[in-house]
């Protein structure tokens, strides 16, 4: 075989070619991790800020580092807000820096006790509701996450009583033009299964009931993640993303444990796929309050997130 001499300025082009087809694959799985979802799209990537939490960043801070991250979306905290406009903020400038992210607020976090049973406890929630909803709508917020707050121990709520409630709750969302979710939490000795809180919704008989469900909390309340198939596509319109270890048991396990999607043994994609089938785009969005990934960088933490859910959503659809 004849073997033929390469010059130093051929080794040198095809160096060049094999670096720039290095590259440019490096730019392509950047940008498909950075790539905004379309309005068609299944799913929406949006980033809840307990994530990134603990490096205590505050709001603008985490605004940034989710566009940079390339997320569609926005979950806040409501205290974070009121601690951005208690340091002089205004919420005009905070809708506006998130807009200019190219960032929508898909929803937030609160805690006001507006379902317990106790008259004087409730009218104080629902008032504390009121303010945070008003405040949540004034940043562009579509929704509010309404978990059971103040009444997970027994006894047992009067389901009739909290869909009563929660239609309460709904009235006044509406009056600022948010929608309150009933958010399920598996810990909880009330709303801890996802039947028991489309029961709730249903009967409220509002067009706007819905449903916060969390890959964490469906494993956690032992909720049966089949009945899915039964709901409609306005059901559950947000999903917390998560994941969770074998180790501790059910039992044992809380929020301290939610690792990545794809790094635990959740059932990730049979949610995904049973959710997809309900129709409809659902919000993905990832909340994790493990506090390995708090002593980490922010913005590789919103990275890796924003890879492993994408990577669990194509999984689930292929």
């Amino acid at each position: 075989m004849q073997t033929r001499k390469i010059s130093r300025r051929d080794a040198l082009a095809q160096t060049s070619i094999v670096v720039g087809a290095a590259f440019a694959l490096k730019s392509f799985a950047a940008n498909a991790t950075n790539a905004k979802s379309d309005a068609g799209a299944p799913f929406k990537f949006c980033l809840n800020t307990a994530t990134i939490r603990g490096q205590k960043l505050g709001i603008l801070k985490e605004v940034q580092i989710a566009s940079q991250a390339g997320f569609d979306a926005i979950e806040p905290w409501v205290d974070s807000i009121q601690e951005y406009v208690k340091n002089g903020g205004t919420l005009e400038d905070l809708r506006k820096q998130i807009a200019d992210s190219g960032l929508s607020v898909e929803g937030a976090i609160g805690f006001p006790e507006w379902i317990v049973d106790d008259d004087a406890r409730r009218a104080k929630g629902m008032e504390r509701a009121r303010r945070e909803m008003d405040l949540v709508s004034r940043i562009g917020g579509k929704r509010f996450a309404s978990p059971p707050a103040g009444a997970t121990d027994l006894p047992k709520l009067d389901l009739a009583k909290a869909a009563e409630r929660y239609l309460a709750l709904l009235q006044a969302g509406e009056q600022v033009g948010l929608v309150p979710e009933l958010e399920l939490w598996g810990f909880s000795k009330n709303l801890n299964k996802l039947g028991e809180c489309v029961c709730i919704a249903m009967e409220t008989g509002h067009p706007k009931a819905c449903v916060l469900a969390d890959v964490f909390h469906l494993y956690k309340g032992g909720s049966q993640i089949e009945g899915i198939r039964l709901l409609g596509p306005d059901t559950i319109q947000v999903l917390h993303m998560n994941d969770f270890p074998a180790d501790p048991p059910r039992d044992k396990i809380d929020d301290s444990y939610r690792v990545f999607p794809g790094d635990g043994t959740g059932p990730i994609q049979e949610i995904l796929r049973l959710l997809h089938k309900t129709g409809g785009q659902k919000v993905l969005s990832l909340e994790l309050f493990n506090r390995k990934y708090w002593d980490q960088d922010p913005l590789t933490v919103a990275r890796n997130g924003l890879a492993k859910m994408k990577a669990a959503a194509q999984a689930a659809l292929s």
